[in-house]
């Protein structure tokens, strides 16, 4: 039998969905699960976004070029304005959703071999592309107890090594919900300066900012335009997931140039995604403070609801729908699992990410877990009762 390749064989499974055929033997059983684990907003897409869809003109769905349709690049340069980010259309590279914007590039700047610095606990995926494009993550860990704050700039410089080429954040933080501030990018910045890096933002959850706080972008700071390579994507900005829709911006031209090679491999992102992303630009602000204050409120609901709990610990994240929680359980893998297995409070039961699958390490997270909180308040009620009740009776508990 021919062999696995090495690449297939180190690929880790997503913390997020590995434990899908357990909820779904869970339904088979009678049991409502609450799928805390996966950042699937229940926020309905912008209306003018599915009527774009449903009014389509052309009789034939034609790839598009692949940078992108023009006019969205184009339209996208209208929205980062916006934002105070200054661009043209041909420094985006339009790609299937954010993961491709971040494989290409990867692929564009890191050779195999190379290593990409990234603050732990990072989204999971990150993982997957590294090894997808040889490249290896080298992790710097913060700490639940300040919030997973921007950990010192000592800790970096104790990490980079000749073939370090890269710093990667996720601003607002998928898996933390932690917003980075503008002195802290301010120390990337001098960062990839000092060692002549390429500083990587995944800015998916821009408009997720709370607490009176503001987001700063990578692309604002002065004198990096070389060094810059942002992440971007529709999905949760206008709930529309499915879309596949997102992109890689740089002012960088070798990059653009570059990435671009590798957008012309796969052909052409997804026409009727662009089509519909082009019609959400004009989405109206009203739908985003509607959206804003929900999330505040299923935000304090679960964070409340965690600290309550007799040995549990739970931030209050400053941006995106994530927080990453602390639980007394010995491993929050096994009893992830035995949620869906084993569990049920009043015919419910809940579905997390154990936080473990966010850590480039065995042995890391074990006792955390993400949660999305995508859910109606009502449901993030029921489903927090339902981790309350666990808690008592889990067998793996830690006092």
């Amino acid at each position: 039998m021919p062999a696995i390749s090495q690449k297939g064989v180190k690929m880790p499974p997503s913390p997020i969905r590995k434990l899908v055929p357990y909820a779904d033997e869970a339904k088979k059983r009678g049991i409502r699960v609450y799928h805390l684990n996966i950042g699937q907003p229940d926020i309905p897409t912008p209306e003018n976004a599915l009527q774009a869809i449903r009014n389509y003109p052309d009789k034939v769905i034609e790839y598009s070029h692949s940078a992108g349709i023009f006019s969205y690049r184009k339209k996208l340069t209208e929205y980062y304005a916006r934002h105070n980010i200054r661009i043209t259309p041909d420094q985006i590279i339009v790609c299937a959703g954010g993961s491709e914007a971040i494989l290409f590039g990867m692929q564009t700047c890191l050779d195999p071999g190379d290593q990409i610095i990234i603050p732990e606990p990072y989204y999971a995926n990150y993982n997957g592309f590294s090894i997808s494009a040889g490249v290896e993550v080298v992790p710097i860990p913060s700490s639940i107890e300040d919030g997973f704050a921007l950990p010192p700039i000592a800790e970096f410089e104790k990490v980079i090594t000749p073939r370090t080429r890269g710093i990667m954040v996720c601003n607002p933080n998928n898996p933390t919900g932690y917003l980075y501030s503008k002195e802290e990018i301010l120390v990337l910045k001098d960062l990839a300066l000092k060692y002549d890096l390429y500083l990587f933002a995944d800015e998916v959850y821009r408009e997720f900012c709370y607490d009176g706080k503001k987001h700063f972008s990578v692309m604002e700071l002065e004198g990096l335009d070389e060094h810059v390579v942002l992440f971007d994507s529709v999905s949760k900005r206008y709930s529309a997931c499915g879309v596949r829709i997102g992109c890689l911006i740089s002012r960088n031209k070798a990059v653009i140039s570059t990435a671009l090679k590798f957008a012309q491999a796969r052909l052409s992102p997804p026409t009727l995604g662009q089509v519909a992303a082009e019609a959400a630009i004009d989405t109206p602000g009203s739908y985003f403070e509607e959206v804003y204050n929900e999330y505040i409120a299923r935000r304090d609901v679960v964070v409340s609801a965690i600290n309550k709990i007799p040995g549990a610990f739970c931030p209050n994240p400053s941006g995106a729908f994530y927080v990453v929680a602390r639980l007394p359980v010995d491993d929050s893998d096994k009893f992830c699992q035995w949620l869906l297995e084993d569990f049920e409070y009043e015919k419910q039961t809940v579905m997390m990410a154990p936080a473990s699958g966010f850590y480039s390490g065995a042995g890391k997270g074990k006792d955390e877990v993400r949660i999305s909180y995508v859910l109606n308040v009502e449901d993030l009620r029921n489903a927090m009762k339902c981790l309350e009740e666990a808690l008592k009776v889990y067998p793996g508990k830690r006092l």
